[in-house]
């Protein structure tokens, strides 16, 4: 029998408070010759358990105020809400994660208590930085001191198992080094691939348009990068861009759903982990009934495990590959990143898969973010668009397939990912855990630095840190793609590389970031070879992923914004990207 994740947490969280019933009751009948009643037993076991939490909290806080002096520093600012627990301070920021703007609750603590401060949940400490400073001590120079631990990897294992997202010291390295090799070369065959689902992307834009219909472009773009990751991670793909696109909000029809089953299960799981991490510690109570990942994650599997078996029993020569289309590649093709694990390793499902998924995820994940919100983009900035659609047509030619060398002479349009990625990177929130105790440098060097204790989460947001004025200037807001080719690039960027961080740092650094901006170029390129301007359908947009009219004004982004941020593990637009496109 599996046991839910619920339950195998009751049975480890439960044992304590069972030993403490029984010896208040033995206790009792020892002491006055009867037992304590059932309900007399509890009673006590609840009042033992507060006192524990308040006396262990109060011991705590009084052993990192004397590590802290004995080191010369700090405690971070406290975030201090009116309920025990702070749980005042959780609601709120799971509320504003619901229905505000993304981050704001951070935005405003941010304001309040500076760039570091300590979040306090139900009293477990969480240090949040969005000092470029700290986060380069956590990716880089101390990087071993900083893992993404127990609790972290229990939340994340039934989607991203001990793969390289989801693993620590030797395990990570294994995996690591798995891929490496694979991900440090270019390929020609990557852009035959591109090639090829970026005509059926187009495709569909067009006929979309002669129906004089919106198109669903964050739907579209993560179908082109799930069916370009598939082929080129497994030499097959999943043929997403077949099935049935969903017709706008505003339709004489009612809206259909997309039904191919294998991204659905995918972005169901991205949601379903996510969830868990901001439920935090106790997010197992919530799935005492079932585990909320297995359905998809079994959907999932149901493509990947055959494709993995037949490629084993390829590489041992036991027989024929049956039942598998490959498109692009012969059934002898080494050129996917499932063959060249199998060529390092023994050939093990167990080894193959993890690496596998989870370079499914940021082969799907990261580039769909970054595409879907360009496009927002070039929508809201029309002299934008015409700019690089100019260099475009310049540098490739109104229909020339772009080569490597095209990609690498464009700056403009470089330019344009890279203020996308500053103002809206793929992972806007990441997390860590401290092993040891150490110190972080002050925001302030007249000051002491600031303690950190050993075992405690570290959360740290690169969006937030990519606005921050002090750091990118007082237009840190704006769209403005200018200043990553102008003056500016060398006064901000230049002088503190760590303040830039779409792709992570340090040795967790994305190894396929050379090929996403590759992806991302390509796919570009040809939509703008195609078509000469966007724009946004807000009317073809359901109701929830519209933004709320008293957005209109505020501070920073929210103010301007045409479509409502999210987050699970990677950026979103809630409600999808309606656009419609003109043809060149």
């Amino acid at each position: 029998m599996v046991l839910t994740p619920g339950l195998r947490f009751l049975a480890r969280n439960l044992l304590f408070p069972t030993l403490l019933i029984l010896l208040a009751r033995g206790l009792a009948n020892a002491t006055f010759g009867s037992p304590l009643s059932i309900w007399t037993a509890l009673w006590v076991s609840a009042v033992a358990a507060v006192s524990f939490v308040v006396v262990s909290t109060a011991a705590r806080s009084a052993y990192h105020e004397v590590q802290a002096k004995s080191m010369g520093a700090r405690l971070a600012p406290r975030v201090k809400g009116r309920w025990p627990g702070n749980v005042d301070v959780l609601r709120y920021l799971l509320a504003t994660y619901e229905t505000g703007y993304l981050g704001e609750g951070f935005y405003e603590i941010v304001d309040a208590l500076g760039p570091v401060f300590n979040l306090e949940f139900l009293w477990s400490s969480h240090i949040f930085t969005v000092s470029p400073e700290h986060i380069q001590i956590i990716l880089a120079t101390d990087f071993d001191n900083y893992v993404k631990g127990a609790r972290f990897r229990d939340a994340m294992d039934s989607v991203l198992g001990d793969g390289v997202f989801n693993s620590d010291g030797e395990m990570w390295s294994f995996h690591r080094s798995m891929t490496r090799p694979y991900f440090a070369r270019d390929r020609v065959r990557h852009f035959e691939i591109f090639d090829r689902h970026a005509e059926k992307t187009i495709s569909l834009i067009k006929s979309r348009m002669n129906d004089d219909h919106a198109v669903d472009f964050q739907d579209l773009i993560s179908r082109f990068t799930m069916d370009a990751a598939t082929e080129f991670l497994f030499g097959t793909c999943v043929d997403s861009l077949s099935a049935v696109l969903p017709l706008p909000y505003n339709a004489a029809r009612p809206p259909t759903q997309q039904v191919n089953d294998f991204p659905t299960a995918f972005g169901d799981v991205m949601l379903q982990i996510a969830f868990r991490e901001r439920v935090g510690w106790v997010w197992p109570l919530l799935e005492i009934f079932g585990d909320r990942t297995a359905k998809s994650m079994k959907t999932v599997r149901q493509f990947v495990d055959p494709i993995i078996r037949d490629a084993v029993e390829r590489k041992k020569g036991n027989k024929e590959v049956n039942n598998v289309e490959f498109e692009g590649a012969d059934a002898g093709d080494s050129d996917t990143l499932l063959d060249e694990l199998l060529n390092s390793t023994t050939g093990s499902h167990t080894l193959v898969s993890p690496p596998i998924e989870n370079c499914c995820t940021a082969g799907r994940e990261t580039t769909m973010n970054c595409l879907t919100i360009t496009v927002y983009f070039l929508a809201m900035y029309p002299k934008v668009a015409a700019r690089l659609r100019d260099e475009i047509i310049t540098v490739v030619g109104p229909s020339n397939q772009p080569s490597y060398d095209d990609i690498k002479e464009m700056k403009y349009l470089r330019a344009v990912f890279n203020e996308t990625l500053r103002l809206y990177p793929p992972v806007p929130f990441n997390l860590r855990e401290t092993v040891k105790a150490t110190t972080w440098p002050s925001p302030d060097p007249r000051d002491k630095p600031i303690y950190i204790p050993a075992g405690v989460k570290i959360p740290y947001s690169v969006m937030i840190m990519q606005r921050r004025a002090d750091l990118w200037g007082p237009d840190a807001n704006e769209f403005d793609p200018e200043r990553f080719l102008d003056e500016r690039v060398n006064k901000y960027f230049v002088a503190n590389p760590f303040q830039f961080l779409p792709f992570n740092g340090g040795p967790r650094i994305c190894l396929g970031q050379q090929f996403a901006y590759n992806e991302m170029s390509f796919i570009l390129i040809r939509l703008l070879q195609a078509f000469s301007s966007i724009s946004l359908d807000v009317e073809a947009c359901p109701p929830h992923g519209r933004v709320p009219e008293d957005w209109a004004g505020r501070a920073g982004r929210k103010g301007v914004e045409q479509f409502i941020p999210k987050a699970h593990l990677t950026m979103y637009t809630a409600g999808g990207l309606w656009v419609k496109m003109k043809e060149a």
